[in-house]
Formats: C-alpha cells, structure tokens, sequence
C-alpha cells in the first residue's frame, strides 16, 4: 500500500497551505469528528452507568437506638436496597433521635422531614387502635410467619393501605422482619400471680397497653432508648422491650437481674417500613419495586441473624451478668387472653377495627387450625435429642 502523502490538517487557528486546499482541509476535519462522535454515542450505550447514572438519596431514619440490633436489622434493610438498585437509589440510615424521637418518626415522613423510616406500627396506635393490629396483632394462635403471610398474601396489605386512604396519611408502607414472642418483661421481683401487676409503673406499647392495664398496671408508653434510664431512676418498675440481644445492648441487666420469658401481651410482631407517598410515588417503578422486595428479603436475614444471636445473647446475660429467667405462670397467661377478650370487644365497636379483627380470626381459624393440627409437638423431640427440658434454664414459678 502507498503512504499517505498528505499533509496533516492544520491545528486550530492555523491557515491551509497551497498543498492542501481549505475545502479539503474542513471535509477531512468533519468526517473525523463524525466518527468521534459516533465513537462515543457507542460509548454510552455500551456502558450507562458511567456515562448517565445518576443516584437518589433518601433520608432514611430508625426508630432504634444505634446501638440496638433493631438498628442493625434496618440497616440490613438499607443495605439490600442500595445493593439491589447498583448504588443508583441510596437510603442514607440514621438513629432515633437524629432527626426526631422514636414516636414521632411518622409524622416526620409525612411532613417530609424525613423520606423514610424502620419502626413498628404499635407506635402509631394513637392515630388508631387499629394500626396495632398490623404489628402486635392479638394472640390467635399464629406465629409472626403467619402473621406476614396475612400481610403478604391473605388480605392485610390492602386493610392496612385501607387504614392509611382512611386517616389521610400520605403514605406508604410494609411489615417485615418477623420477631418471635417477646418477654413479659424485666421486673425487681419475679411476677407470680396477675396480682402482682396491679399498679405496677410499666411499659409497652400498642394494644399490650390496653391489654396491661386491665390488671391494673400504670402503663407508660416510650421510646426503646428511654427504658433502662426510666427504670434506673425509679420512674418504671417493669418494662418489656423485645428480645435478649437488643435488651442486653440496652443495659436492661445493670437495672434487674429478673427477666420473665413469655407472654400474651405481644404474643408475635413484626417491623414496618414506611416511606413519603409523594417522595415514593416519584420513584422509577423499578425503585418502588425494590424497596418493596428488600423488605421481603430483609425479612429472611433479619430473622436467621436473629436465631444466631439471641440464645448467645440469653446465655451470656446469664452466665457473666447473672440474670435469673422465670417462666410466666400459665396463670398470667390465662389472664392476658382474657384481658385479650376485653380489649377486643372495646375496640371492635370501631367498624375498622372490627373489620380488620374479624379478617384475622378467620384467617387464624383456618391456617392456624391447619398448622397445629399437622405440626408435630417440638418439645419432645428436644427432651428425646438433649435430654432434659427446654425449660431447664429457667424457675418455674
């Protein structure tokens, strides 16, 4: 092949030479610059996220102290989001408190103050009585699984979208992360009789508060970060927050050393993630989608962490801080479902919550039904398999 004799296009703000004509000096000029252009558009569809990749934030707070599991369990929450979308949609965690209290993470979302938040619909029942049936609903017998299967698949999902289009709360939200049946509570002395609650300073929260003072508690409802200081200055003498890890980070063992394992009064429950409606309804759809699934996912690796730390946790609240666990007498828990029936039947002269009340009943009747009646009993197998009782590390009362 021959060389190519021609002269070099001239650099700009030089002038072509007789050699090379101004007409093919310009046409040699945008013929390259064709090609770079062309070269480039490639460029761009070959590899989006670096030539229009954009990120959204949002601002994404708890309802948990930092240095609770809970905390952990949503920034799980925020980490499979922002892995699911490539970074492109980022929820930016922060603690209770960062920006408002534990109580008032709702209304921040709906102000705008906040975009988002982790918390638990108990906290709402203030708004309505109902809004802690889609989190501490009423022992009918299922357990938080079944319970996020109602949500998920059987109907509670559209009464509780119901429940927010009736008080006109712009938003949008889902349960996950389901926790199993949390303690009566930590307590000076251990509970023996429904007696021994008559007007006891204790807290929860939700409809276990209704159901508490029908044995005549004095029931306090606060945030979880605000338990052990209240306890320690004398303001509480009994309080339940959830589980042996977030109860040992809290420091509920350096006020009692008396920590009574189960109870009716939030027999099973889950988590809520809650979201701006205007701020959500903007979002892509392929974001809305994720932040949906991520709580369906984030339900599955809250839980697993959870069987991996909280019998570490229980064991070592006894054997280096040396809490004594108790059994809850059956005669307390007999007495709970019937402070139950109570607080049902109050309630359910609101039509909503009688309607999402009955909802659940049959659907506890059936699937509940189902499930004993199939289930093989766990605890002999355990005593056959270890040989001894699975209440062996507790009292009896």
């Amino acid at each position: 092949m021959a060389q190519d004799k021609t002269p070099a296009a001239p650099v700009d703000g030089q002038t072509a030479t007789d050699s090379q004509p101004t007409s093919t000096s310009r046409r040699r000029f945008l013929t390259g610059s064709a090609a770079a252009v062309g070269a480039g558009a490639a460029a761009a569809v070959g590899f989006p996220s670096i030539a229009v990749a954009q990120t959204t934030t949002l601002r994404f707070q708890s309802t948990w102290p930092n240095q609770d599991i809970f905390h952990e369990f949503a920034s799980d929450y925020v980490r499979i989001v922002n892995e699911m979308s490539g970074g492109r949609l980022r929820l930016n965690l922060l603690p209770a408190g960062a920006v408002v209290g534990a109580l008032q993470l709702q209304d921040a979302v709906i102000s705008g103050a906040l975009d988002g938040g982790h918390g638990v619909t108990a906290y709402w029942y203030g708004k309505h009585k109902a809004f802690s049936l889609f989190g501490t609903p009423p022992p009918f017998g299922w357990d938080a699984h079944q319970f996020l299967a109602w949500f998920w698949n059987s109907g509670g999902m559209e009464l509780y979208n119901e429940l927010l289009e009736r008080l006109e709360l712009p938003l949008v939200g889902y349960q996950t992360g389901p926790m199993p049946t949390q303690a009566l509570g930590w307590f000076k002395e251990p509970i023996s009789s429904a007696e021994d609650l008559r007007g006891l300073k204790y807290r929860t929260v939700g409809l276990a508060a209704d159901v508490m003072r029908e044995f005549g508690a004095a029931v306090t409802i606060m945030g979880g970060g605000d338990i052990v200081p209240a306890m320690d200055r004398g303001l509480l003498d009994g309080a339940e927050f959830n589980n042996p890890s977030s109860d040992r980070l809290l420091g509920f063992p350096d006020v009692s050393k008396t920590w009574m394992l189960r109870s009716y009064h939030q027999d099973c429950e889950a988590f809520e993630v809650i979201f701006n409606k205007n701020k959500h309804d903007s979002l892509p759809e392929e974001f809305q989608a994720i932040l949906q699934y991520a709580a369906k996912a984030a339900s599955s690796e809250m839980y697993w962490k959870a069987m991996e730390r909280y019998p570490k946790d229980l064991q070592a609240m006894r054997e280096e801080q040396g809490v004594e666990t108790y059994i809850t007498p059956d005669s307390v828990l007999q007495a709970q479902l019937d402070a139950w029936n109570t607080v049902i039947e109050n309630e359910s002269q609101d039509e909503f919550f009688k309607k999402v009340i009955d909802h659940q009943r049959e659907y506890c009747e059936r699937v509940v039904g189902w499930h004993l009646e199939g289930t093989t009993p766990k605890a002999p197998a355990y005593r056959h398999f270890f040989g001894r009782e699975p209440t062996d590390s507790s009292t009896i009362l």
